[in-house]
């Protein structure tokens, strides 16, 4: 995602403490608290101009909603539109989503998004593409036993591994969309890049991937 450098974003996120966590490891463990409530925590990893996640918040207010992402000019479009959203179950992490076991205690989050991941096409760069094992591994950790993975993309080739690489891991691939917007899913939320892509006639594809259930000796621990 290309983005005009905003030189004044950092400031402006680290000083909206009512939505951006600047340090999001002193929650781990504390979401729940951090929202006030014990409903489920659902993470968005990669949450761009933040249109999805805000939106869910909106949708779902049963539900707390944080979305992760990296870029600080593009985190701070999320931030504009959680602040005008007003709503309270939503919030912010400017950092990088590989680092989600850092900043979430074992079975602390309910559900992952992924939308609309870069697919770093070139085979030799498969260890970056967010549903690669590494990544699977530590949002197994973070999750619920049997916790889902729900994944969007317009990219074939990374969806094809992605389906490839969540069965090598030995999740189950409860439902798949190989045309989503042609088919009879209801309460889809588009992201901008979804609404941009679906607007040209570019096929949406969609999954929900659960992991196996966790052994009753592994989750007591």
């Amino acid at each position: 995602m290309r983005v005009r450098n905003k030189p004044w974003a950092a400031e402006k996120l680290a000083e909206s403490t009512q939505y951006v966590v600047m340090e999001p490891a002193d929650w781990k463990g504390k979401w729940q608290e951090r929202f006030g409530n014990e409903q489920p925590i659902h993470v968005e990893i990669g949450s761009g101009k933040g249109q999805f996640i805000v939106e869910m918040a909106r949708m779902h207010p049963e539900v707390n909603y944080i979305g992760i992402e990296r870029q600080t000019s593009v985190a701070v479009m999320t931030l504009d539109k959680m602040i005008e959203s007003g709503l309270k179950n939503v919030q912010l992490l400017n950092t990088d989503g590989e680092n989600v076991a850092d900043f979430f205690a074992e079975g602390e989050v309910g559900r992952v998004y992924l939308n609309f991941s870069d697919p770093w096409p070139k085979s030799k760069h498969d260890k970056r593409r967010l549903t690669y094992k590494n990544f699977l591994r530590n949002y197994e950790q973070i999750l619920v036993s049997g916790g889902e993975i729900h994944f969007k993309t317009d990219n074939q080739g990374l969806f094809e591994y992605s389906l490839a690489s969540f069965s090598q891991y030995g999740m189950t691939l409860k439902q798949v969309w190989l045309d989503l917007h042609k088919s009879d899913f209801e309460g889809n939320i588009m992201t901008e890049y979804e609404a941009k892509f679906s607007s040209r006639g570019d096929r949406i594809y969609r999954v929900e991937a659960a992991f196996p259930k966790k052994a009753a000796a592994d989750s007591e621990k």
